[in-house]
């Protein structure tokens, strides 16, 4: 239920710049009728409509992700102010701009924002933030911790360079098709990774207490 919370504002971007790319004069018009204020100029054009409506879209998701966490009375993580930050900024500023190239950037600052907290954490104040964060689930020697530290970080900021490349050298709908599908498979190939490395050390005590009782 949270990996389904926590991409679901990337689900809704990709779902509306896809309906708004194939019915763009539909996708101008609305977006001048209703946000045409927020818009410099306040007219919208078919060329720019998919990109802006999506904006407008991520940017609501976001902030209900947060509304819904705060009345289920659960933390919200830090990440996740950060990517509102970033989305509201990034993202107003594409919809008064005319211009796609802010949200762009929007996932690699938040990459390499978690790469520098991982970095920051470790190298100026000791402290592990992965290790913080799944410790009590896992226990794995300290060198191990700081290795995983170090992948993670390598592969946050990857993440924001190969996103920087796909958005400048492709056009914007293989990059929306990147941020949901290509991005999401990395992802998810790194932590499968992870999980293979991680089984490998393992302390005995943290491997015997996930084995049956015999």
């Amino acid at each position: 239920m949270k990996l389904l919370l926590d991409f679901l504002p990337i689900f809704l971007f990709f779902g509306t710049f896809k309906y708004a790319e194939s019915h763009k004069d539909w996708a101008a018009a609305f977006a001048t009728e209703h946000f045409g204020f927020v818009v410099s100029g306040g007219a919208v054009g078919a060329t720019e409509a998919p990109v802006l409506l999506s904006t407008v879209v991520v940017i609501v998701a976001t902030f209900a992700q947060i509304a819904y966490l705060l009345a289920r009375g659960r933390k919200i993580d830090t990440m996740l102010w950060v990517s509102l930050a970033l989305v509201v900024v990034l993202g107003g500023a594409t919809i008064w701009f005319h211009n796609e190239d802010f949200i762009k950037w929007k996932p690699t600052v938040l990459y390499w924002a978690m790469a520098l907290a991982l970095w920051t954490s470790a190298r100026l104040f000791g402290k592990n933030l992965l290790q913080k964060m799944m410790g009590e689930q896992v226990r794995l020697p300290e060198p191990v911790w700081r290795r995983l530290n170090m992948a993670w970080i390598a592969f946050f900021v990857m993440m924001g360079l190969l996103n920087r490349y796909v958005a400048y050298r492709y056009s914007t709908d293989t990059w929306v098709n990147f941020k949901l599908f290509g991005a999401m498979g990395l992802m998810i190939a790194f932590m499968l990774a992870q999980g293979f490395y991680l089984s490998r050390h393992l302390e005995p005590d943290n491997a015997d207490s996930n084995s049956p009782p015999g």
